[in-house]
């Protein structure tokens, strides 16, 4: 079969062949993210600080669309390895059934709940007014990220990353070149404020689907959606909601996080919760390469496993390792060098500035070793193995995090919560190595 590279192919060309495209695709998402940030903000504080306040629930769409596109991607990569080419069409075919259902789902909950949501965190009418018109155009789009995300995993799956770097960035520099144009109304379009933010994002998601639509009916794919008596195999279903779920609620947990800490940062400042805000986007540019890694990871390692190569499993694990801490090592040069001036694209204000350089500084110390957790998620994710997966993440995003957070911010204020991150990233890859090698090493020294 085309994929048969998988299994053949020297383990450090293969995860670069497969992960570069899918860094270089996230370095421009993650750059989209920026810049989207850096219009808003030019707005007013109060929209950047709206836009800090929304994240948690874009994100919450984004966990449960990609959670189960990679609960699809495992599934299909594994079939297509055990050379059972129709379960892997049937996987596909359920994905973008499901994943549509769960966007037209989330469309509706998440714009009904924006104003009680953005209510919980602030008392300032204007900026729940900025989060709501904000969010109202941004969560139409839910459909549309359900069924580009599905298409995205399958392209994935067969080991088609250069297509989906290309649809993935042609939809993130669609989204920054429309920003300043629907923002301020450049030329013919009227200035929309915040809502041209939304909808520049919403039509770059829309032209990236649309570009997947046209490789897939173009392009020669060992995948093919194909809606036949023996599509909605429930066995597949399970399959791909044992895997998605865990992947979703890993995924969700960062924005349970966010919302916990801007609940614990409004105590003392409105400054600290715009801090929170802009770091989760500074951070993007280290963590969305990283993923990148873990996304060209996930089928090679499915492949494999579902080809009964385990020792290729082992070291696709560590190559994917040492790819990630290179990545985290050069975000923890950066924010120990500049955090002022990356803090400084977002704000004016030198309280702001001076906050968020301390904060940055200090939760840098945490990136490299955040490597082995990020790692072994993704591997285990790969390996169809969920529930472990979660436990990690739920160690980093909740058991661990919030607690050290409450705790340190009584005994050191606001400055305490930023070393609740390092403190947690430490403790949890110590957890993280132990559970993968005790989960996977049994099945893969066969």
């Amino acid at each position: 079969m085309q994929q048969s590279f998988m299994k053949t192919k020297p383990i450090v060309p293969l995860v670069l062949s497969m992960s570069l495209p899918m860094v270089i695709s996230m370095m421009v998402a993650s750059l989209y993210n920026i810049v989207d940030s850096y219009y808003v903000a030019k707005i007013s504080e109060d929209a950047m600080t709206a836009l800090s306040l929304v994240f948690p629930v874009q994100n919450l769409i984004n966990a449960v669309t990609i959670g189960f596109s990679i609960g699809a991607n495992a599934v299909i990569s594994y079939h297509l390895g055990a050379q059972q080419g129709d379960k892997a069409d049937a996987a596909a075919a359920q994905s973008l059934v499901y994943n549509a259902l769960h966007g037209a789902i989330l469309t509706v909950v998440c714009i009904g709940a924006a104003p009680a949501f953005l209510g919980l965190f602030t008392t300032d009418a204007a900026v729940v007014d900025l989060g709501v018109r904000y969010s109202r155009i941004a969560f139409a789009f839910a459909v549309i990220i359900g069924i580009s995300m599905s298409m995205e995993k399958m392209f994935q799956a067969t080991g088609k990353m250069l297509m989906t770097m290309i649809c993935m960035m042609s939809g993130c520099v669609a989204n920054i070149l429309l920003d300043p144009v629907l923002i301020f109304g450049w030329g013919p379009f009227p200035a929309m404020g915040i809502e041209g933010a939304a909808l520049a994002t919403g039509l770059g998601q829309t032209l990236s689907l649309i570009i997947y639509a046209v490789c897939y009916f173009t392009a020669s794919l060992p995948v093919r959606i194909r809606f036949t008596a023996h599509t909605f195999d429930w066995r597949l279903t399970k399959r791909m909601y044992a895997v998605g779920i865990p992947a979703a609620l890993n995924l969700a947990l960062p924005s349970l996080l966010i919302s916990c800490l801007n609940m614990i940062l409004a105590g003392y400042s409105q400054v600290y919760v715009l801090v929170l805000g802009v770091y989760y986007k500074l951070q993007t540019f280290l963590y969305l390469p990283a993923n990148g890694i873990v996304q060209g990871m996930r089928p090679i390692i499915g492949y494999n496993f579902g080809a009964r190569e385990y020792g290729r499993v082992r070291k696709i694990y560590r190559v994917a390792l040492a790819l990630s801490a290179g990545i985290m090592a050069v975000g923890t040069l950066l924010c120990w060098l500049v955090p002022e001036q990356m803090i400084g694209l977002f704000s004016t204000s030198q309280a702001t500035i001076d906050a968020g350089g301390t904060a940055l500084r200090i939760i840098s110390a945490g990136f490299v070793i955040s490597s082995v957790s990020i790692i072994s998620c993704g591997a285990l994710e790969g390996l169809g193995m969920g529930v472990p997966s979660l436990v990690i993440s739920s160690l980093r995003y909740v058991l661990l995090i919030l607690p050290l957070a409450f705790v340190l911010s009584c005994l050191l204020g606001a400055v305490g919560v930023w070393h609740a991150f390092w403190l947690t990233e430490a403790v949890t890859a110590v957890m993280a190595g132990v559970l993968y090698r005790r989960k996977v090493a049994a099945r893969t020294c066969e």
